[in-house]
């Protein structure tokens, strides 16, 4: 049996995937868990908490961090050793750590052969001081942070990369609500020169981790602005967009989801078939990107507990202002899904195993 799928086999001549999670007691760690336990070719075999336990997460049985999971994981959350993690020969592995502990991990266990996916912004942004300025890091090994692919499958020659790849930096959460709709129209040059595009984006408490701080208790929990022209994701999304923004974060009152609203200026010249012409041509065929119809708009409660980003548009022509409207779940599309369609797509399975249903229009792009 191969762990890589031919064009047509079914998963049954599969032998599935061997996936590790560090960092399982964490939101998006939980997420993970729970999209491997319906994937049809991996399987978590082994399950970590962070080599800094951060956030709650801690060694535990994972049944009794996350009680929805009675009966279901019959795995232990272990404190964070290499050798226990090599020795359980996972095909991937799955950071879904602080940065701090990311940088620290992700190098030895390339340097032993193993695929690793990093949830974390410890290899996202390429520029050396934009790195150290938002997070604190100087990569002692260059080679595997200028090595590592940015996983949003969905820009242009991400998916050819990801099968090559040691190391895959999976998306931010606002940075893939931001881009998906900003990146067609940048590279088309629709953004009028001498302006940035306005990206006011509002995410569930779960983005704020699993953490205690105040502005999360249910009591505090209300709708307010935070790191405002001071967030590590603005560099991010200015780097995958290919345009400079003003984004400014939000805080709301509800469990999980992300909604961004952008604004863009546009270059003369450009109208609504234009803009239609450039995010059909962007994502037609892409199985996890939907553009809604006009008149319609995307909703947190539309893409919760799935791996698709909505988007939907409107144009003033008289001022030739657009307006962008995108909705992903963060701990979907913006964390755990992602990184599951990257190791699809890495690994050879369709990229939608675990996340579509199978059949028809399913489990493949």
């Amino acid at each position: 049996m191969t762990t890589t799928r031919p064009e047509g086999a079914p998963f049954s001549d599969v032998r599935p995937a061997r996936v590790v999670v560090i960092g399982a007691g964490g939101y998006s760690g939980a997420e993970l868990v729970s999209l491997l336990l319906s994937h049809p070719a991996a399987k978590p075999v082994g399950l970590f908490a962070s080599a800094r336990r951060e956030k709650g997460d801690r060694p535990g049985a994972f049944e009794e961090l996350f009680p929805r999971f009675r009966g279901l994981v019959g795995l232990e959350v272990r404190a964070t050793d290499l050798g226990a993690v090599a020795a359980h020969e996972p095909d991937a592995v799955f950071l879904a750590t602080p940065h701090e502990a990311s940088v620290e991990l992700a190098p030895p266990l390339a340097d032993r052969g193993l695929r690793v996916l990093d949830l974390s912004g410890g290899y996202r942004l390429k520029d050396r001081g934009a790195c150290l300025k938002h997070y604190g890091i100087e990569h002692a090994r260059r080679d595997l942070a200028d090595g590592a692919v940015y996983g949003l499958p969905e820009l242009p020659g991400v998916r050819e990369a990801l099968g090559k790849a040691r190391l895959i930096s999976v998306p931010g959460c606002y940075p893939t609500s931001a881009i998906l709709p900003l990146a067609p129209l940048a590279r088309a040059g629709a953004v009028r020169p001498g302006t940035r595009p306005i990206v006011d984006a509002t995410s569930g408490v779960s983005g704020a981790g699993r953490g205690l701080a105040l502005k999360a208790l249910f009591c505090e929990v209300s709708l307010q602005p935070y790191n405002v022209l001071s967030h590590r994701h603005n560099p991010e999304i200015d780097a995958y967009s290919g345009v400079a923004t003003v984004f400014t974060p939000h805080l709301g009152a509800f469990e999980r989801g992300i909604l961004s609203t952008i604004h863009v200026e546009l270059a003369p010249g450009w109208d609504a078939a234009r803009i239609e012409a450039a995010l059909r041509g962007a994502y037609a065929d892409e199985a996890f990107v939907r553009l809604l119809p006009r008149g319609q708009w995307p909703s947190v409660a539309g893409v919760e507990r799935t791996n698709f980003c909505d988007i939907a548009w409107a144009l003033d022509e008289g001022h030739a202002h657009l307006i962008l409207v995108s909705a992903i779940d963060n701990l979907v599309k913006g964390a755990a899904g992602q990184a599951i369609q990257c190791m699809n797509i890495a690994m050879g399975l369709p990229e939608g195993a675990g996340l579509l249903p199978a059949g028809p229009g399913g489990a493949t792009r």
